[in-house]
């Protein structure tokens, strides 16, 4: 049978709970999440338990070498979580000249930044957690060592990632990548069973020490080993120096909501600037003019957070001016009836994972974690399951760019996880992962959630466009033809799209504040689940 064939469209129904709610891109990781809420965890416990199983049982898309980020509503009040790293202390420009390089490369040693995912979940799990974090980490120890068969999604995207691999990562310090992601060396299959102890033994040590092996232990000491072999510029003395911070989170208003999000480094800006500017727009449901609307705020806002976002303290802009009512009035007036060509960027394509999650006291987690690039720098340090983030290769050698490459440094970070609230209640957690389409996601669902007024699966659900730079806009092949045809005749360079996974995979659990009921939405690209109690 052909497992990634699908000829009739399928049709998922919001799923309805009041225990508890994780909602995530794989099946598997979900119910490790509602495993921990029925042992006595709370949300925050269930969000840890999900992003540690996802290292394992998603690898094509983050792993305990990522960055991550949340959003935390705790007994009424929310939190932020920045738990990305900086770069090494040792990197600079000048010492990438040195080299002969010119740019920072896709893969390899240099593009390495400080892995932050493991300090988020020591730290959310010190200041919320109900239970210890051996515990909470249990299930993902238990699919890394005795193993889980490969899902639809996760098989197509890793043998994408394994015949690219094997093209261009062709050098010695590469060697680890294969050993840890074949089977018996060669390609994994859909439905065959992977396993990786090393992987196991290394969410062990790091459950056991509440991180210390990992920043400070056994885990450093062989990061830094590999990295120093293999001229690398990310050292012990880098992940012993890093803590994750805890940051206030930012918002703008929308339509009698507030859209929250991490401030920068991260892009979460972009899609309240987005919005900010939207707002002022006349809203009519599925029209031509008002997508056109749409886009040309996403283009706006976007060339201005390119422009702007980088590490918060050297930003030459306030967020505050970016999410200003003046700006949102001014950046709208200059919409036409035509597609602008704003000065464009090249977006990469993304790898991360989403999940969100819910108890039954009324908190809540919007939690993202990430390799950046698929498996990320394709650097795994030997014995450990330790696949490293190329986050760096998005610094920029442009001294007068602001994500100019600098020491201990956050580059711009693509991972947003969102929050909304009405009247200062929780609704719920949001998010859509995949690189530069995470806030073009995330201004889609928002919209369709309050202007048109569709429930969490319908959000997801509907054809999502991308604006992909210049008047570049890629829809998905379902996208209404009608709409295709008077976009173009706006002057957007349209282009129909059937590989569905360019436009992000969303979760959505929103929670009625009178009955306490939650209502659950997951990504039907991918092998989305929401496992509920």
């Amino acid at each position: 049978m052909n497992l990634s064939h699908y000829p009739f469209p399928s049709k998922r129904n919001t799923v309805i709970a009041n225990r508890g709610m994780v909602a995530t891109s794989q099946p598997l990781a979900a119910q490790a999440g509602l495993d921990i809420l029925k042992k006595g965890g709370n949300a925050v416990d269930a969000a840890i338990a999900t992003a540690a199983t996802l290292t394992v049982v998603e690898p094509t898309s983050n792993g305990i070498g990522g960055d991550a980020f949340a959003l935390i509503w705790m007994k009424d009040e929310l939190f932020g979580l920045n738990a990305s790293g900086p770069s090494p202390k040792s990197i600079s420009k000048e010492a990438l000249n040195k080299r002969g390089l010119d740019k920072i490369p896709m893969h390899g040693v240099i593009p390495i930044t400080v892995p932050g995912a493991p300090s988020a979940w020591v730290a959310l799990s010190e200041r919320f957690g109900n239970l210890p974090l051996t515990e909470v980490l249990a299930p993902a120890i238990s699919y890394a060592e005795e193993g889980y068969p490969i899902s639809v999604t996760l098989g197509q995207n890793w043998q994408n990632a394994y015949k690219k691999y094997k093209e261009i990562l062709t050098t010695e310090e590469f060697t680890n990548w294969f050993e840890t992601f074949s089977i018996e060396g060669r390609l994994p299959e859909i439905g065959e069973i992977w396993k990786s102890p090393a992987h196991a033994q290394t969410l062990r040590l790091i459950a056991e020490t509440k991180g210390d092996a990992f920043y400070k232990g056994e885990l450093a000491d062989k990061i830094d080993a590999f990295l120093k072999e293999h001229n690398g510029f990310l050292s012990k003395e880098d992940l012993m120096s890093f803590q994750p911070e805890w940051v206030d989170p930012i918002s703008v208003h929308y339509k009698g909501y507030d859209v929250w999000e991490i401030p920068p480094n991260g892009q979460g800006i972009v899609a309240q600037m987005a919005l900010n500017i939207y707002q002022h727009a006349e809203i009519r449901w599925q029209d031509a003019d008002n997508i056109h609307q749409q886009i040309e705020a996403m283009k706006l806002a976007y060339t201005d957070g390119k422009a702007f976002v980088t590490e918060r303290a050297q930003m030459s802009v306030d967020t505050n001016t970016l999410l200003s009512k003046e700006y949102g009035e001014k950046r709208f007036a200059e919409i036409t009836d035509t597609a602008l060509d704003p000065k464009p960027f090249d977006i990469p394509k993304g790898g991360t994972v989403y999940l969100a999650t819910a108890d039954a006291e009324g908190n809540m987690v919007s939690f993202i974690q990430s390799n950046y690039m698929g498996f990320g720098s394709g650097i795994v340090i030997p014995n450990t399951g330790i696949a490293l983030q190329n986050r760096g290769y998005d610094f920029s050698l442009d001294e007068d760019h602001p994500n100019f490459l600098q020491p201990e440094k956050r580059t711009y970070h693509t991972i947003i996880p969102g929050f909304l609230t009405k009247d200062n209640k929780a609704v719920g957690p949001f998010g859509v992962m995949g690189g530069y389409m995470q806030p073009q996601g995330h201004f889609q669902v928002v919209t369709h959630t309050i202007d048109a007024h569709l429930n969490p699966q319908a959000a997801l659900d509907m054809p999502r466009w991308q604006w992909m730079g210049e008047k570049r806009i890629e829809v998905e092949s379902h996208f209404p033809d009608y709409l295709v045809r008077a976009l173009a005749r706006k002057g957007h360079d349209i282009h129909l799209t059937h590989d569905s996974g360019l436009f992000g995979r969303g979760q959505i659990i929103w929670r009625d504040q009178k009955t306490g009921v939650l209502y659950g939405g997951t990504e039907s690209r991918t092998d989305g689940k929401i496992a509920v109690w």
